[in-house]
């Protein structure tokens, strides 16, 4: 009887490498996980990285991510881990890092000794440089400018590629490089990202640069489907040839999903077993691959609440904007990933309950008991009958992002006539008790707010309203009730609201189902098609919530430029 095959996902994070193998049917089978700072701990990193705080950069040592490659797959051979089986592997890396290859790569790449670990082969000889930089480094903000003075400005370069221009990205990462380190950029051969260099190491070869992952760069003109060549010249100083010479060290774009890349690197098959006709499928960015972990339909919005608070969605519609983040869509042509991020995410509620807490003295063993009650028992917009003002809060204990704003607590009150007015401690508001549902309100009314051109009506999934279809909530504070219901209101999914609970591999676990579907779809069959016929909710999604209220959901709609207006304010420092 023949052995089932299996497929491999892979998660090259901050802190961690985990491996995760699924069956055909998507059942999880194996998952082992290496920690840098306590696997790998002569690398001498914090939280895998090292910092320079004087330059404000974060950086990661590359032989660190090798070695942890080889000592995971160790240790599963060590649990007698059949990688025979193994017939497909995809995976993620996190986004935005680059790798910088030698010109000796390939070549090395392409005759490993299988008596002889990944790292002692590979680290330093194959790379220009050995350190990679991380979406945590802050230290381009003079390179971030020169992008946006290069397009026309921050819209544009979103209209181009999908974002404004920032830190973490990798076109200012590069072209700081190429300003701080001339001789050792022309010494590099090839650009990797870092989902692509993990790729590399299974491939045997430098992989192509993933469709999706690409859009994390601000060097991708995602309408026509080609690199920039304006900042591509911007990246490398408009040097003579240096746009073509960048090119070729970027290398191709794979832009067809789900793509064969070839065998696994006979180093694999004779160290640790692996069938020789294992195929290596696209290695994506860690967040496309989350967005893949469960069967995400367009006009779903995943919910992740945690310290910050994010919002990720699969749309067909290309609507960029400065204020977030638009990528290709990493298994299906004509659609895109919606990505939203906020840094006052769990701080701002959590400052809101301790108020909460303290004005009641209470010492309940549940810290949101009196919380939840409050928001739950306050009426929407804190109306208690028509004639009633809307109260509308905005809430950043640390400096926020979208919108760009500084730290600060406003109040607002919106009459009948559409005024809207500041409003001092005690004037109108029952401090704190107000906060609880005006803290839950304020998230949701700006994610709805930005999501709002994305919700492409449709008679068939909303009734012509743009509304999401479910909402996903996962991150430590789905598990509150309260948090869920008033979001799932303010964002009105048509069929609820659902707590997602799918570990916390899930990175790891969309780059498995990414392998399997590359492998064994049927022609013509869609990741979501593929995914939906297989994907059991059974122990993974428990709807808590049911979203839509008629009239609740449309008395939000009615404040949302009273909203827009207040940040205004925020942003002008006015009243």
């Amino acid at each position: 009887m023949a052995v089932a095959p299996l497929y491999m996902g892979f998660d090259l994070s901050t802190q961690q490498l985990k491996a995760l193998v699924c069956s055909i049917d998507l059942e999880l089978q194996h998952e082992e996980i290496i920690t840098f700072d306590t696997d790998l701990s002569h690398y001498n990193i914090k939280k895998g990285v090292h910092t320079n705080d004087t330059e404000n950069e974060v950086y990661a040592p590359v032989a660190m991510w090798i070695e942890a490659l080889d000592l995971i797959l160790t240790r599963m051979q060590g649990k007698a881990f059949d990688f025979s089986r193994i017939k497909g592997i995809s995976g993620a890396g996190q986004q935005h890092g680059s790798v910088y290859w030698s010109s000796k790569a390939e070549e090395i790449l392409g005759s490993l000794d299988t008596n002889k670990s990944l790292v002692e082969q590979l680290s330093p000889t194959a790379f220009s440089h050995p350190w990679s930089p991380n979406w945590q480094d802050h230290s381009t903000q003079a390179e971030c400018d020169t992008f946006e003075e290069a397009i026309g400005g921050g819209d544009a370069l979103a209209r181009l590629t999908g974002s404004k221009a920032h830190h973490r990205f990798t076109g200012p990462q590069i072209l700081r490089f190429h300003r701080r380190l001339p001789k050792v950029y022309e010494k590099t051969a090839r650009i990797s990202l870092v989902s692509s260099f993990l790729c590399s190491l299974f491939l045997g070869r430098i992989a192509p640069l993933d469709i999706s992952d690409v859009c994390g760069m601000n060097l991708w003109d995602i309408g026509n489907g080609v690199w920039d060549e304006t900042l591509l010249s911007t990246t490398t100083e408009g040097e003579k040839g240096g746009a073509e010479g960048l090119k070729k060290r970027l290398g191709s774009v794979e832009i067809e999903h789900g793509k064969h890349l070839g065998r696994i690197s006979s180093w694999f098959v004779k160290r640790f077993g692996f069938n020789p006709g294992c195929t290596i499928t696209p290695f994506t960015g860690d967040n496309p691959s989350t967005i893949l972990a469960l069967p995400l339909r367009p006009l779903d919005v995943i919910v992740s609440l945690g310290t910050s608070t994010t919002l990720l969605m699969s749309t067909p519609t290309y609507f960029p904007s400065p204020s977030y983040h638009m990528f290709n869509h990493p298994t299906t042509k004509g659609l895109y990933m919606f990505m939203l991020c906020y840094c006052n995410g769990s701080l701002a509620r959590e400052k809101v309950r301790d108020d909460i807490n303290k004005a009641l003295g209470t010492s309940s063993a549940d810290p949101w008991e009196a919380f939840n009650k409050t928001a739950l028992s306050t009426p929407p917009l804190g109306k208690k009958s028509a004639s009633d003002p809307a109260k509308l809060g905005i809430y950043f204990p640390i400096p926020e992002i979208v919108p760009n704003a500084r730290a600060g607590l406003w109040r607002y009150e919106k009459s009948t006539d559409g005024t809207l007015v500041e409003v001092s401690a005690g004037k109108g508001w029952n401090i704190p008790f107000d906060d609880a549902r005006a803290i839950l309100e304020s998230q949701a009314l700006s994610m709805r707010m930005r999501s709002l051109p994305l919700l492409t009506p449709n008679p068939m999934v909303n009734g012509n309203k743009e509304q999401p279809r479910r909402v996903y909530v996962v991150g430590g504070a789905s598990r509150n009730q309260a948090i869920a219901e008033v979001i799932g209101e303010v964002l009105g999914g048509v069929e609820g609201v659902y707590r997602l609970d799918i570990g916390s591999n899930a990175c790891a676990l969309g780059a498995a189902y990414y392998a399997t579907w590359a492998l064994e779809k049927k022609k013509g069959e869609g990741f979501e098609d593929f995914v939906g016929a297989r994907w059991k909710e059974e122990g993974k999604i428990n709807k808590i919530a049911g979203g839509y209220k008629a009239g609740v959901w449309e008395a939000y709609g009615d404040v949302l430029e009273t909203f827009r207006e207040a940040e205004k304010r925020i942003i002008g420092g006015g009243k």
